[in-house]
């Protein structure tokens, strides 16, 4: 398969997939949901590194000041929650208080990309190359964004 010619959307759900114990019938399910998303074994591709949403939109700011193409991040419900995609066993070496992980032996509710979801829905898709987030860059992009939260509600009384 070449890289040019297929849709981002296309490629980036071969890449998703490509983690399912049986991708062909991931894929099927997944086309036919009426949610459109599907759960998808965390831990070998990526792992999910889970921030409170304030944070995790002040840190994606910083994150996208920073490098052009960050690694997909999911939002869930009401902006409660966002996933920053990051190498597979990042989790298991994680140290940051107030994160939670998805790393191995867990599973995740991925959205089709490009499509509208239930509830969960992609802020960076994708785009089937298999770009994250590199977690030391995360990490510096947490604390700046949580500097300048605490400085804003400071500022704010």
């Amino acid at each position: 398969m070449s890289g040019s010619g297929g849709s981002g959307a296309k490629s980036a759900v071969e890449w998703l997939v490509s983690v399912a114990p049986d991708p062909q019938a991931c894929r099927w399910d997944w086309e036919r949901n009426p949610l459109g998303v599907t759960l998808l074994p965390a831990g070998r591709r990526w792992d999910v590194l889970i921030l409170p949403g304030g944070l995790g939109h002040a840190t994606l700011d910083v994150l996208t000041r920073c490098v052009d193409h960050p690694g997909p991040v999911l939002a869930d419900f009401g902006d409660q929650r966002m996933g920053f995609f990051v190498p597979a066993g990042t989790v298991s070496r994680w140290l940051g208080t107030g994160v939670r992980g998805a790393g191995s032996g867990t599973w995740i509710v991925v959205p089709y990309p490009g499509r509208a979801a239930g509830g969960v829905r992609w802020l960076v898709p994708p785009d089937g190359s298999g770009t994250l987030t590199d977690p030391a860059l995360l990490e510096l992009a947490m604390h700046e964004a949580a500097a300048g939260l605490a400085r804003d509600a400071r500022d704010g009384e």
